[in-house]
């Protein structure tokens, strides 16, 4: 049986401790000649308003993300999704405040500052929001639309 039915506001309050407990998220990002999609699991902090990620410079999402601009990212279950659609925005390692790297290895356990791989930072801004446990939370499943929360 199925749980029961979360208001907006509620789905929006599961949302945001989500973004602000889980380490890991589900990163989709599509080769902008082929439109060849491709995922991977990145670790990432969210700041209350944005998204950081941290990939290597050579890596395919990383090269995905810098020539479309653009970011798909699942967290949750199968059956507790979130789904977020973002703008993106590259960061050279030395761009981001210390204190924002710092935060970013406390939460994450990786800091990209001290690998010997040449990584980037990615700032999501999310533009899209949606969130449902199961079916019969579908309807009414989005909260966030062109970077706008939709509820309060």
């Amino acid at each position: 049986m199925s749980a029961p039915i979360r208001s907006q506001q509620q789905r929006k309050r599961d949302v945001l401790d989500r973004l602000s407990h889980d380490v890991d998220a589900w990163v989709a990002t599509a080769d902008p000649a082929t439109g060849t999609p491709y995922l991977t699991p990145l670790s990432f902090l969210w700041d209350d308003s944005t998204i950081l990620l941290a990939t290597p410079a050579a890596s395919v999402t990383s090269q995905n993300m810098q020539a479309t601009g653009q970011v798909r990212l699942g967290l949750g279950t199968t059956r507790d999704v979130v789904l977020i659609e973002g703008t993106v925005e590259a960061l050279a390692l030395a761009d981001v405040p210390a204190d924002v790297g710092d935060a970013f290895a406390a939460k994450t356990g990786f800091d990209p500052r001290r690998s010997q791989n040449a990584f980037l930072y990615f700032r999501v801004q999310p533009v899209r929001v949606q969130a449902w446990h199961e079916e019969p939370e579908l309807a009414g499943r989005t909260l966030m639309r062109d970077g706008r929360w939709l509820v309060s």
